[in-house]
């Protein structure tokens, strides 16, 4: 999983005030009783990636994805974390990353990160943590596909990052639509783990399967759940 690969660009589009049916390169995915827009980054050239959207998959069958909540489910929730001194891992994550890696799913992180918007830390701060987490991951065999962030906020004092209702920050389903158009994903057989209200209903809304992780060793939980393969 070395490629490097510039994500493609979304520009702002209004899909409809009754409803939108995603399309991507694998089919028809989720219909949303909501008009939606994409979002354009600052800079113009869509940004929410850490690692790049392979263009041409090697493998085009429908795999099942572990979606993931970042703060809270993969690191402990201090509050706006954005340094690697600052990073704690959740007891489990590693393994989980690992086991779904060896199982053949995909990987996926879905992450609000309002503090962007806020003026904490900056997009390249966040891209910058992802790639600290995947090298960590790595020394125990476990990569992370792609992931997702959201930078906007309703009241975000940047302008840039400012919106009423930005289609990216859970509970909107934005990220994981994303995912779904960008790779051949099997919705049905992929699994939501978050820690937030916010993060299942961004997953029934995806037509994702979500659970409620609140805390404690992520590994046993899903063993528990009988959901680690």
């Amino acid at each position: 999983m070395g490629f490097e690969i510039h994500p493609q660009v979304f520009e702002a589009e209004d899909c409809g005030k009754r409803g939108w049916q995603a399309g991507s390169r694998f089919g028809a995915l989720a219909t949303l009783d909501t008009g939606w827009s994409f979002l354009k980054s600052p800079r113009g050239q869509e940004r929410r990636y850490s690692r790049g959207v392979p263009q041409n998959p090697p493998d085009l069958r429908l795999r099942p994805a572990l979606f993931l909540d970042r703060d809270g489910v993969l690191n402990e929730d201090e509050g706006y974390v954005y340094r690697w001194a600052d990073f704690r891992w959740i007891s489990g994550a590693r393994e989980v990353v690992a086991a779904f890696n060896r199982a053949g799913w995909l990987v996926i992180v879905v992450t609000n990160q309002s503090g962007v918007g806020r003026g904490f830390y900056s997009e390249d701060d966040v891209h910058a943590l992802h790639a600290r987490m995947s090298e960590d991951l790595a020394l125990d065999g476990g990569h992370i596909d792609a992931f997702y962030h959201a930078p906007h906020h309703p009241e975000a004092p940047l302008d840039a990052y400012r919106h009423p209702d930005p289609p990216d920050r859970k509970p909107n389903p934005g990220m994981i639509l994303r995912a779904l158009a960008d790779w051949p994903i099997d919705r049905e057989a992929s699994l939501l783990v978050g820690d937030k209200p916010s993060d299942l209903e961004a997953a029934l809304r995806a037509g994702v399967r979500g659970v409620l992780f609140s805390g404690g060793d992520l590994a046993e939980f899903l063993k528990n759940e009988a959901l680690l393969p």
